[in-house]
């Protein structure tokens, strides 16, 4: 079993900045890690992804506003977000895809969720 575990989130002015870490863990010999949010009344939606090796992909909506990077620590990562705008206001969701030990297969895993609020 894998387990994501987020922090940060909160509430925080428009044009202003938060950090989202997550960490993983479990039996995990790789993992792409990402985020995912979900607005209220709205599906969710992707973020961004960062691999094992560093690569990212984000969404079109936060390209050059957000920037995702693993840690120093094995199977974490960090969202960095700048310049907020009060549609960024979501749940975020730290999404792991995970191949374990066993298999090829790779598996999703989610967090609970934070709650990101931008004010006007």
């Amino acid at each position: 079993q894998v387990q994501l575990v987020e922090s940060g989130g909160g509430l925080v002015q428009s044009g202003g900045s938060l950090r989202l870490p997550c960490a993983a863990s479990g039996s995990i010999f790789s993992i792409i890690m990402g985020w995912y949010r979900q607005a209220s009344g709205k599906q969710r939606e992707f973020v961004a992804t960062v691999t094992s090796g560093g690569r990212t992909n984000y969404a079109d909506s936060v390209k050059g506003r957000f920037t995702i990077s693993r840690g120093n620590t094995k199977d974490t990562m960090c969202l960095q977000m700048k310049r907020l705008e009060p549609g960024g206001a979501a749940i975020y969701f730290c999404n792991g895809q995970v191949v374990g030990y066993s298999s090829d297969e790779v598996y999703d895993y989610w967090g609970q969720g934070t709650q990101v609020t931008v004010s006007s």
